[in-house]
């Protein structure tokens, strides 16, 4: 993939995330979406996080993906620098399994919104595909590669039912 400008922002919390996050990566990539990853603390690094979303839309950024654990500020705070929009994707964090992250982040005041998917991996994948969608409304190819996606996880599905129809019919009685 011929590396261009990013049109999603992928941002985290910290770097205990990117081992989720990478699921989010990895799909943009091979949808062949630009992307860029960073870790940016809406605590600990408030300049750096406002920096990077109120020039996003400049640098050519269509969405952001901003995931943290915890008390999950950071898609709120990204969110409230720019009017691009913002999918958060709470993390398994410290105290109650990403509960706590995932209310932080679905809990945003009016006018200030902040899509939110699943807590950890399968947010982190929803929150690519999301994206992609998003992009695709104005890219017919986009919205090709999508629907082959998905065509290819339903043949999936289909090998995995035929297996295990199978290995239950040689179950003896």
């Amino acid at each position: 993939m011929t590396e261009s400008k990013p049109l999603v922002l992928v941002v985290m919390g910290s770097d205990s995330d990117w081992p989720a996050m990478k699921e989010t990566v990895a799909i943009l990539r091979k949808l062949r979406i630009p992307c860029e990853a960073r870790v940016v603390s809406a605590h600990r690094t408030p300049r750096a996080a406002h920096e990077l979303a109120a020039g996003a839309r400049d640098a050519g950024v269509r969405c952001i993906i901003a995931a943290a654990g915890g008390a999950a500020h950071l898609a709120g705070v990204v969110a409230s620098y720019t009017t691009l929009p913002v999918i958060g994707v709470p993390m398994v964090g410290w105290a109650l399994d990403g509960l706590d992250a995932l209310l932080s982040t679905v809990q945003m005041p009016a006018g200030i919104p902040v899509a939110t998917v699943a807590i950890g991996k399968a947010g982190a994948r929803n929150a690519a595909i999301l994206a992609a969608q998003m992009l695709a409304l104005n890219d017919s190819e986009l919205a090709k590669r999508i629907e082959g996606m998905r065509d290819s996880a339903c043949k999936a599905v289909e090998e995995k039912d035929t297996t295990v129809l199978d290995e239950s019919r040689r179950i003896p009685e």
